[in-house]
């Protein structure tokens, strides 16, 4: 994959089109103006896609541009500007599939790609027909913004982050050591499809995150923050987002020096609001996603409208949410992002789908074919997944558990797709006695199995929120931007383990 440093007539290009055209307007003349990538080029690329045969071709263009600029104990790390662009082609026969990609948009290189992708899924000659057309779509925007973070001069960016640092510092004389980052990206995306789509678009993206280290004695914590998405300069004008990153990072790092050990055995779990949202998207997320159920290695596969969970679970997988961090307009092979239900009322109703996967199901594509760039080939993928709002009281649920445990955020976990099984490690927790939360515990793990956790859901508050993180999803190396939520959730019992 490209990895460079922007030039400034590049940089200013790219930056100029977005500030004065409409984000697909910008594409448009970035790809057909700039690059000279017009539909008679297209048409050549797809025909030498499908000139050995096929039954779909779809060819990826990306221009990206990254910004980060990165502070440890007061000094500026990094501070970086970044390209990534390329295009990618794919071609599919029956199971075979092509892919091959270029870092050049000169018609050579990108035809060579065409031809390669075409030899690997090759079966016979075809040709597009002479009443091939293409069809310019416009998809619904999820995250339109007036002004980028890119917009941000560095010196302004700087500052944010020196701000943070200063608050994370001036919280508690323990914190000893503070490090955070920024990042700011711009996606220009252009898909087109051998059905005659075009479809273009502009993703913003913003993360920050902040990292503090505390010290009491021979005592070392950590605590973390992070928010982020689809989102602008606007976002960051909201609210002061310095202040409330460092306090919150710091505020942790302090509440874990006097986290006790957490108890261990079989217990009711207490999943808080939205950041708890990643186990589920690790338990049940990534076995609904239908490459693994097509492989026949999930412990969901061919249990479509079974029992899977506890009627009280609806879980839903949607790229729709405004400015959300796994927003899509439409995923990496064109298709419409969408909302869809996944679990309805504990009843499994639909996998994840590409292209590819909808076809051997016999079914619709879902908008989940993601990828990481152009140098990838799509596969499926959650875009921000979450269970929906209950009708208890997150105070009832609590109050309801005699003994168990309060969980806010995890570090990550690991989970086997073929039987679902899980170990979680919560970073913030609670002990929960007689009805309330009462110490902070540390240094356990929650092993599970996830249709079992599913189906012992107990309660299900009426607290639903999306977790303001940072998150980023790994598969078969691939990272893409995804979104996880939940309201408060009662687990009846689980296995709480030590570490």
């Amino acid at each position: 994959m490209k990895t460079a440093e922007l030039s400034l007539d590049t940089h200013n290009i790219a930056h100029h089109l977005t500030q004065t055209l409409t984000g697909v307007e910008a594409v448009k003349q970035l790809f057909e103006g700039q690059m000279g990538i017009d539909k008679t080029v297209v048409r050549q690329l797809l025909s030498a896609a499908l000139h050995r045969g096929g039954d779909f071709a779809d060819i990826y263009f990306e221009y990206s541009t990254r910004n980060s600029v990165v502070m440890e104990d007061g000094i500026i790390k990094n501070s970086a500007v970044a390209v990534v662009s390329g295009v990618g082609i794919r071609v599919v026969q029956g199971d075979q599939t092509g892919y091959a990609y270029s870092e050049d948009f000169d018609l050579k290189p990108m035809l060579h790609a065409a031809r390669t992708a075409a030899a690997i899924a090759s079966s016979g000659e075809v040709s597009l027909s002479e009443s091939f057309r293409f069809n310019e779509l416009v998809p619904r925007d999820y995250y339109p913004v007036l002004e980028t973070v890119t917009d941000l001069e560095l010196v302004q960016k700087i500052d944010m982050v020196k701000r943070t640092e200063a608050v994370s510092r001036a919280y508690d004389e323990r914190i000893i050591r503070v490090t955070v980052a920024m990042m700011d990206a711009l996606n220009l995306t252009q898909v087109v499809t051998s059905e005659g789509s075009i479809l273009r678009d502009t993703r913003p993206m913003f993360r920050m995150n902040v990292h503090c280290v505390s010290q009491e004695a021979d005592n070392i914590q950590n605590g973390s923050s992070g928010i982020g998405g689809r989102v602008g300069l606007d976002f960051l004008k909201q609210k002061d987002h310095a202040v409330n990153l460092g306090k919150q990072a710091a505020s942790e790092a302090i509440l874990l020096l006097g986290a006790k050990q957490a108890p261990s055995g079989l217990m009711p779990v207490i999943l808080g609001p939205a950041q708890s949202g990643i186990l589920l998207h690790e338990a049940v997320g990534h076995p609904l996603e239908a490459d693994f159920n097509r492989k026949g290695t999930s412990a969901y596969s061919g249990r479509i409208g079974e029992k899977v969970a506890s009627d009280l679970c609806s879980i839903y997988d949607s790229g729709t949410i405004p400015h959300e961090r796994g927003a899509i307009n439409f995923d990496d092979e064109g298709v419409p992002s969408a909302e869809n239900i996944l679990i309805e009322n504990g009843v499994l109703r639909n996998y994840m789908h590409d292209r590819i996967s909808a076809r051997h199901f016999h079914t619709n594509p879902t908008g989940n074919g993601r990828r990481e760039s152009y140098a990838h080939y799509p596969i499926p993928r959650m875009t921000s997944t979450y269970l929906a709002n209950g009708e208890s009281d997150p105070e009832e649920i609590i109050s309801s558990v005699k003994k168990g445990v309060y969980c806010q955020e995890f570090s990550g976990g690991q989970v086997d797709i073929s039987n679902g099984d899980f170990v979680f490690v919560p970073t913030v927790a609670w002990l929960v006695e007689d009805g309330k939360k009462t110490v902070p515990i540390k240094n356990f793990t929650l092993i599970g199995n996830g249709p079992d956790a599913m189906s012992k859901v107990s309660m299900v508050g009426n607290d639903f929120a999306m977790s303001e993180g940072i998150w980023t999803c790994g598969k078969e190396g691939q990272s893409v931007p995804v979104g996880v939520g939940l309201p408060t959730v009662l687990i009846s019992e689980m296995t709480v383990g030590g570490m």
